[in-house]
C-alpha cells in the first residue's frame, strides 16, 4: 500500500528547511551589502520561500 505521508510533516520539513536556506541567502547577501541582516529580514525570506515551495510542489 502507498500512503501519501502525513502534510504536517511536510509543512515543518519545508518551514524548517526554507527557514535554514532563506537565513543563509540573507546572511550572504548582509555580507555583500544588498541587505541588513536581521531575524525580520530571515523571517521574511523564510516565509516567502516556504510558499513558494508549498505552491510549486504541495499544490
Amino acid at each position: 500500500m502507498a500512503s501519501d505521508g502525513d502534510i504536517r510533516v511536510l509543512i515543518v520539513l519545508d518551514l524548517l528547511l526554507s527557514a535554514v536556506f532563506g537565513t543563509v541567502v540573507v546572511w550572504g547577501l548582509s555580507l555583500l551589502g544588498v541587505l541588513t541582516f536581521s531575524l525580520r529580514t530571515a523571517a521574511l525570506a523564510t516565509l516567502l520561500i516556504a510558499v513558494v515551495t508549498y505552491l510549486a510542489v504541495l499544490r
